[in-house]
């Protein structure tokens, strides 16, 4: 026969000060139509992108770093598109060796790729 008692919830391990990762990389895969007037990242093969820099991540044993597909960034214009946390770093990218680099400079190194680096305007977001 079940017991009608409730048992203590488990415990949650204690916090500590120190994020689960070092960094955490966001790349848009959002997808449009083709004929969408701002495009989308996805039509630009920013998921296969992403799944080449996880497997390079695992490839080199890198750890404490998160790499993740993300839905709409608002940048479809700038696409493919990825953000760097804890820095808020932009990139734009096109090809394997561009994730490669951003990922061995700046995601292992803390070297940004300023050929890659996007700069974006808050007041032309749209919203």
């Amino acid at each position: 026969m079940k017991s009608d008692t409730l048992s203590e919830p488990p415990q949650a391990p204690p916090q500590t000060s120190e994020p689960v990762y070092q960094v955490h990389v966001f790349f848009c895969i959002n997808e449009r139509p083709e004929t969408h007037w701002r495009g989308s990242c996805g039509g630009k093969r920013s998921r296969q992108l992403c799944d080449y820099m996880c497997r390079l991540a695992m490839t080199l044993g890198l750890r404490r770093i998160r790499i993740n597909h993300a839905g709409c960034m608002n940048l479809c214009e700038h696409g493919p598109v990825m953000v760097i946390y804890p820095e808020g770093a932009w990139y734009k990218f096109e090809t394997e060796q561009d994730v490669a680099e951003i990922l061995r400079s700046h995601v292992v190194g803390g070297r940004p790729v300023p050929r890659l680096a996007l700069s974006i305007d808050p007041s032309t977001l749209h919203g």
